[in-house]
């Protein structure tokens, strides 16, 4: 599997390029500010690189962060963009989802909606570029913020699998190294993030990896020994599973 990351724009979103092998078929999550193209960051570039071919964008939530450049992306591809419906307007209305202090970096720019956009929902099932991506919705950071799974091995040949990895985990905004989103943004809301927290993430294997929406990877299992944002929390049931 090809996973190629990059912080993009002031607030330094990870931008991931997901795909089986170099020269296929590739998917886009959260494409942020001057994700689209232009220097040695970028999805124009990562997509040179490798000789990708993107197949649609995913959006982990609709935070202006991370839905910048889906539009310029969707349109310069030719793909689609999926987002959950709660947070489909933050598409065409980011400051309903900003801070007063952060509304000045949008200057005058105009957000529209992708021309071919759908909509995620909980326990979807996406088959695209040749992966297939486990939809889980995670309110609380937002209320359409959703987390995509992904079996890690897939597209790596029988013999070569890493058994000791089950899957992947695109957290966006829900699950940081150390830490957890903010919930005091308009549309947050901290006792649904609890509870997402408690009966979404907890339960998962210790052994996922975790490629968060800002900053390093981790684990499920060391945010949960370590996290000081999930120490209280209820434990999770015996059967460590969506």
């Amino acid at each position: 599997m090809l996973i190629a990351g990059f912080p993009a724009g002031p607030w330094g979103t990870n931008c991931y390029l997901v795909a089986t092998r170099p020269g296929g078929p590739c998917v886009v999550i959260d494409p942020g500010m001057n994700a689209a193209e232009g220097g040695s960051a970028s999805v124009e570039q990562v997509v040179r690189e490798h000789g990708l071919r993107p197949q649609a964008v995913l959006l982990t939530h609709g935070h202006v962060d991370h839905v910048w450049c889906a539009a310029p992306v969707a349109q310069r591809y030719g793909i689609p963009v999926w987002i959950h419906p709660a947070d489909r307007h933050l598409l065409t209305d980011p400051l309903a989802g900003l801070s007063a202090a952060a509304a000045g970096l949008l200057g005058d720019h105009v957000f529209v909606e992708p021309p071919d956009l759908r909509e995620l929902a909980d326990r979807d099932a996406l088959d695209l570029a040749e992966l297939t991506f486990s939809v889980d919705h995670m309110p609380g950071h937002t209320a359409g913020s959703v987390t995509l799974r992904l079996p890690y091995d897939q597209g790596i040949p029988s013999e070569d699998r890493e058994t000791g990895i089950p899957e992947l985990l695109f957290s966006g905004d829900v699950l940081f190294a150390g830490s957890i989103g903010r919930t005091d943004l308009p549309g947050g809301d901290h006792a649904t993030m609890l509870t997402t927290l408690a009966t979404r993430v907890l339960p998962l294997d210790d052994r996922i990896v975790v490629l968060p929406g800002h900053g390093a990877q981790t684990t499920i299992g060391r945010e949960r020994g370590s996290n000081p944002f999930l120490a209280d929390l209820p434990a999770p049931s015996p059967s460590r599973g969506l």
